[in-house]
Parts: structure tokens; sequence; C-alpha cells
């Protein structure tokens, strides 16, 4: 038999990892059901995947930096799971060095689209994952050629129709990252890191697939009731 100091001990440890587990709760309820909205400005990095002509063009690919400039909202559904939905604008991209075997010179793509993903997201105390699809309408875009000592520099916009160097105005795609959630003094902010894997070629005679990345620092407002959240008993 237990000797009654051991006896208390356990029932101590017992007693010990309920209060932990009851905080720990606590803490996923507050971190995970709420619903917000949101501004998002981001800084974006985007490239291309060539397809076959990936591997060539490897060596001469550089990213471009654009902005992201919109609204997300989250719909708290349980404490750990929820809905996300954004609505934005996206300056995507790519540049070519000198040398390359698409362009020769030094070139850069630049893409102004409207973006919306929806995405579920995981909760796990502070620390969320979320994954879902997006699609993106394509504004405007423009190439800027460096020139040579035999080619003129030139800038010019892109074109939407059926031609050589056109581009497709619709894409379709898939994101997926994570994120964390944490207070400074009353405030609570969350840090995100995105990848965006776009599933459908924009160009019409090249292969061109978008790839960006971006992590975001936002403050985060829930609203004081949430009429998205599970409740106790239904």
């Amino acid at each position: 038999m237990l000797s009654k100091t051991n006896s208390f001990s356990v029932r101590t440890s017992k007693m010990s990892i309920a209060i932990a587990l009851i905080f720990s709760l606590q803490s996923i309820q507050s971190f995970s059901q709420s619903t917000h909205l949101k501004p998002l400005l981001v800084e974006v990095n985007s490239n291309f995947n060539y397809g076959k002509s990936n591997n060539a063009l490897h060596p001469f690919k550089k990213d471009v930096k654009g902005v992201l400039a919109g609204l997300s909202f989250q719909a708290g559904i349980t404490p750990m799971f929820s809905l996300v939905t954004e609505t934005y604008f996206t300056m995507k991209g790519a540049t070519l060095k000198t040398g390359n075997p698409l362009t020769a010179n030094k070139s850069t793509l630049r893409l102004y689209n409207v973006e919306i993903p929806v995405l579920a997201r995981f909760h796990f105390n502070r620390l969320y994952i979320n994954a879902g699809p997006y699609v993106s309408y394509t504004i405007t875009g423009r190439i800027k050629t460096d020139g040579s000592q035999t080619i003129q520099e030139k800038s010019t916009s892109i074109s939407f129709h059926n031609v050589p160097d056109g581009f497709k105005r619709w894409e379709a795609g898939v994101q997926a990252g994570a994120g964390y959630n944490f207070r400074i003094k009353k405030t609570t902010m969350a840090l995100d890191l995105r990848y965006g894997y776009g599933l459908t070629n924009i160009s019409q005679d090249a292969v061109r697939y978008n790839r960006t990345f971006n992590i975001s620092f936002i403050a985060v407002k829930p609203w004081k009731s949430n009429p998205f959240g599970h409740k106790a008993g239904k």
C-alpha cells in the first residue's frame, strides 16, 4: 500500500495536471474561437515556376517584392477550428537576370491582382496552421526588359489576348501556412507565414506558375460576441 505521503503526492500531482489542463483549455478558447476582421498590409515575395524550363532558368531567377493590401475575416467555429476568408489587392511577378535563355537581357514582369483565398484554420493554443484554395484575377501587368548595345530597353503592358507573349486573367491555386498569436499588453498580435502555390498556367504560350511567400505581423481585435461559435449543449 502507498504511504500517506505518497498518496498525498499522487493526489497533488493529479490536481496540478487538472489545473494546468483547465488553464490550457481556457487559453485555447481565448486564442482560437474568436471572430474578427483585420486589415492587411504586407510585403510579398513572388516568383514563377517555369515548368520544364525551370531548371535551366533557376540560376537566373530573382524574386520580385510587392505589396498586399486588403481585409482578412476569421469566423471562429469551435475552440480549435475556424474559417478564414480574405480579399486583397496584391502585386506578383518575377525577374530573370541577364543571360537567361528566355529573354536574354534582364527582364521584370509585374502583375496586379485581386485575390480571394478561403482557408481552414486549426488552432493549437497560440499556434495555428491553415490551408485552402484561392482564386485570383489579374487587372493589368507590365514587363520591362533592359537594353543592350543591340537591343533597345522597353517597357510594355501585357496582353490578355491569345497571342504570343499573352497572359490569362484568371488563376487558381492553394495557400498554406502557420501563425502564432500572442499579447503585447492588452493587444493581441498575430504573426502569420503564408506560401502560395499557383496551379494554373498564367501565360498563353509559355509556362508560368505563380509562387508567393509573405510574412505578416498584424494586430487582432476579436469581436465581443461570436455569432459563429459553437454553443455548449447544442
